[in-house]
């Protein structure tokens, strides 16, 4: 499945705020299995192939522990390349004793887990295309038990050694403080389509028939705040479009909703209705 490059737009990097930055780079390799692309003193870059940033960390000044009840990060979520290495990793986790979650989510199948600053952090694996159901334009989903005696089993008695280098940013699911501004922002100013809703509190959209490329829910209550500047949390992300074409059209749709963009070191800057920074680029 090529959900995660041209034509599609998706999600490519995540940038987090943390409280410490040592910390997290432990975390990150010893329990995600990240690798170290570059790093400084308050800043690292993580990737899993040695070349594509996926995920990177800052620590800024005065930094401030996540608050809680706001818009801003749910989860990032990491797709893996197949259901084994989604069994290596969950015995790799089971042994280290870490708390989890998990769902089926008919589609996929997740683990759930924290990171040190409390950031959400999703990984799973797809099933095949072929074996989703669409009822129309929306694609059947579903909170389910995971089989997890099952998936520990497809590991085969196979070390981890990380992340395998075909990992991708899946998708980003986000704390919203208004579902109906967002739902326009992304699907008239970035070109989404809703393929599914929870009600009238969450809903997901993709590119290119996807599951979700962006899960968006008001769970930390309709009109939740924006985080303070200087919190842990989510900074920004990334949205990855095809072509020069793609991308300038889409600037001229997020000009006619009234969004607001930037230019900067060759990306454009725009910002969803709740104060989610994202990164437009090639």
């Amino acid at each position: 499945m090529n959900f995660h490059k041209g034509p599609h737009t998706f999600v490519g990097e995540v940038n987090l705020k943390v409280q410490d930055v040592s910390r997290s780079l432990s975390f990150y390799q010893e329990v995600i299995g990240f690798k170290i692309l570059n790093q400084t003193e308050k800043k690292a870059t993580l990737t899993s192939d040695g070349i594509q940033p996926l995920l990177s960390l800052e620590q800024p000044e005065h930094i401030m522990p996540k608050e809680h009840r706001t818009t801003g990060l749910y989860h990032f979520a990491l797709l893996l390349p197949n259901r084994k290495e989604l069994a290596k990793i969950l015995a790799h986790m089971v042994r280290l004793n870490i708390r989890l979650g998990s769902s089926d989510h008919l589609v996929s199948e997740a683990l759930y887990l924290q990171d040190p600053d409390g950031n959400g952090i999703e990984i799973y694996r797809d099933r095949p295309s072929t074996d989703w159901t669409w009822n129309g334009d929306q694609v059947e989903m579903a909170v389910d038990p995971i089989d997890a005696q099952g998936l520990l089993a497809e590991a085969e008695g196979e070390s981890w050694h990380g992340l395998p280098a075909g990992t991708v940013m899946g998708h980003i699911h986000l704390h919203l403080s208004d579902l109906k501004s967002t739902e326009e922002f992304y699907r008239k100013g970035l070109g989404f389509d809703v393929v599914s809703r929870f009600g009238n509190q969450a809903l997901f959209i993709s590119t290119g028939g996807y599951h979700h490329h962006i899960g968006l829910n008001t769970w930390n209550g309709v009109g939740a705040p924006r985080p303070t500047e200087n919190s842990a949390g989510l900074n920004w992300f990334t949205l990855h479009f095809s072509t020069q074409e793609k991308l300038r059209a889409t600037l001229q749709h997020l000009r006619s909703i009234g969004a607001p963009i930037e230019e900067q070191n060759g990306r454009y800057l725009t910002q969803d209705p709740s104060g989610n920074n994202i990164h437009l680029c090639l």
